[in-house]
């Protein structure tokens, strides 16, 4: 499976997402001339349209979230030329079949399907392809998530697709993968002699991860509640930023490789119980506040009813290796917080015999933190000690920043949507940025532990205003071990 796919078939081709992210992702990719020749995309949604009247919802779509100097009339011709759309409902095989006439002779040439639509529509439209004689071995298949909402349930959905796709041909999207931020990751550890030595329990006192949002429910009132923080961003998009900072070394930069690194650090994680979760965990739900000066309502009030689904969550995790022996990683994530950020920050034990002073006191002599910020900036900073410019008879130390701006180190490159990468490795085959099944099933084990613990724990969600970082219980989790959130 090395040849990029010439057919891109999307279902769920009118929501959200197809609008505000892949359409323009495979606009720009053509603009950049990184398509294959002669490609096609079939659209498929449930209502009926025709290929003119679909091709013009695309093009303001385009007009809408396209950066303003990306959109260019001439490219968008072409663009919405390469579009047909085919209304196709699952369980409906006469439309399955009107579907495969659309693509008839291409499938030699590679066909790539993404499911950008619920889950529960996964294994039925895996079904109707393979009746419509639409699955060969250069057939790929992507799957947005939420794959499932436990691991029973996860299971489920894999074997749904499992049973008509080989695991080579799967795969799962996590669209924090295709960020660069993420992706430089990799580059930082295992491309920097000076790092990765000091990448363990005995350089590393502990370890953040935060993903702040301001936004509450925004329309995804039937999605969320229910659902909650622990599901929709911990489960995936955190453990997946945890698993690639905790993975060993792999042997070389292949999807097998990489993926194998990351299942091992995911099994590693030790397992959360209805003790430990008192301890080890926080769950919030935001009141009326104020976020960037705006007033906003509480959770329950844009929800119209009390709900017990946290929109913030706090954890404090271990992994259970040598690597990691002893070291905390404290992760939090929320909605309503003060400001939309995600970064990593990993902080450094003190030296272990300071020079200046006694055990340092009086010189300001600070362990050193690397922050590497993911959004909406993107930098690199490591935190260092320099000596303060005076005369004084003691060497006094100030903290200073060693500052990369990838967004200025990259000036002249243009800052590529995360779903451009995803859908060209897609069309490439290369499984590398995409999640293996037992690495979805690793992170639900771990999941499945914290819910389970809050259930025989009555764990209730604590009320935070709006505009605050969660519950005060999510500081207290950290300070008891003598540390403090990065903000």
């Amino acid at each position: 499976m090395t040849e990029s796919s010439a057919t891109f078939l999307l279902f769920g081709a009118t929501g959200d997402l197809a609008r505000r992210m892949i359409f323009p992702s495979l606009y720009n990719l053509l603009a950049d001339g990184l398509l294959p020749d002669d490609f096609l995309i079939v659209a498929s949604a449930r209502s009926p349209m025709s290929d003119e009247d679909f091709r013009g919802d695309v093009d303001a779509a385009l007009r809408q979230f396209l950066a303003s100097d990306r959109y260019d009339a001439e490219t968008a011709a072409a663009f919405g030329q390469m579009i047909v759309y085919q209304p196709v409902e699952a369980g409906k095989a006469e439309q399955f079949l009107a579907l495969a006439e659309r693509i008839d002779g291409r499938l030699e040439r590679g066909l790539s399907v993404y499911l950008s639509t619920p889950p529960s529509l996964f294994a039925p439209t895996a079904q109707g392809l393979a009746e419509a004689g639409l699955i060969t071995p250069l057939t790929r298949i992507a799957m947005e998530k939420p794959i499932g909402k436990d691991l029973a349930s996860s299971k489920e959905v894999n074997d749904g697709i499992g049973a008509m796709f080989a695991e080579e041909q799967i795969f799962r999207v996590d669209h924090y993968l295709g960020k660069e931020t993420v992706q430089n990751l990799l580059a930082l550890r295992f491309g920097n002699v000076m790092f990765e030595p000091l990448w363990n329990a005995t350089a590393i006192d502990h370890v953040q991860i935060t993903v702040g949002e301001t936004v509450g429910l925004e329309g995804r009132v039937s999605y969320y509640d229910g659902v909650g923080a622990l599901r929709d961003m911990v489960q995936n998009h955190m453990l997946q930023i945890l698993s690639i900072i905790a993975m060993e070394p792999p042997a070389r930069m292949d999807p097998t490789a990489v993926r194998d690194e990351k299942v091992k650090a995911l099994r590693s994680l030790r397992p959360m119980t209805a003790e430990t979760v008192k301890t080890h965990s926080v769950r919030g739900q935001y009141t009326p506040g104020a976020v960037g000066g705006q007033i906003v309502t509480g959770y329950a009030d844009e929800l119209g009813k009390p709900s017990d689904t946290e929109t913030f969550v706090a954890l404090k995790a271990h992994i259970d290796n040598w690597r990691w022996q002893g070291v905390p990683f404290y992760l939090r994530t929320g909605k309503r917080m003060p400001a939309r950020q995600s970064e990593i920050m990993i902080q450094f034990k003190p030296v272990r015999h300071s020079i200046f002073g006694r055990d340092g006191h009086g010189s300001g002599l600070e362990p050193n933190t690397l922050v590497i910020r993911l959004q909406p900036e993107e930098y690199i900073r490591l935190l260092i000690m320099s000596k303060r410019p005076g005369l004084e008879r003691q060497v006094l130390l100030d903290e200073v920043t060693l500052d990369v701006s990838l967004t200025a180190a990259f000036a002249g490159q243009r800052r590529r949507i995360a779903y451009e990468r995803l859908i060209l490795d897609l069309l490439a085959g290369d499984q590398t940025l995409f999640v293996r099944r037992d690495e979805v099933e690793a992170q639900w084990a771990w999941i499945d532990s914290i819910i389970d613990g809050w259930k025989e724990a009555n764990m209730k969600p604590a009320a935070y205003s709006s505009g605050n970082w969660g519950p005060s219980s999510a500081i207290a989790l950290i300070e008891r071990d003598g540390a403090s959130w990065h903000e």
